[in-house]
């Protein structure tokens, strides 16, 4: 069980640090009319992240999938 509980532990760890880069990458967008074109300075570690949280969700759900 300790192994579900790390894994849990990670996937909440990446997916607060996929959440705090979407905030600072949106933090500098200004509203406006005209359309604005956003050039992410996160985009890699965003991405790691999002491949990383969507790993970690499959194993959990291979996890509870096995229990039942």
């Amino acid at each position: 069980m300790s192994n579900r509980v790390e894994i849990l532990e990670e996937y909440r760890q990446a997916n607060s640090q996929l959440a705090t880069l979407k905030e600072k990458e949106s933090a500098t967008v200004q509203s406006t009319r005209e359309t604005v074109q956003i050039e992410p300075r996160y985009g890699e570690e965003m991405n790691y992240l999002s491949n990383k949280c969507a790993q970690l969700d499959m194993i959990l759900e291979a996890m509870d999938a096995s229990e039942d």
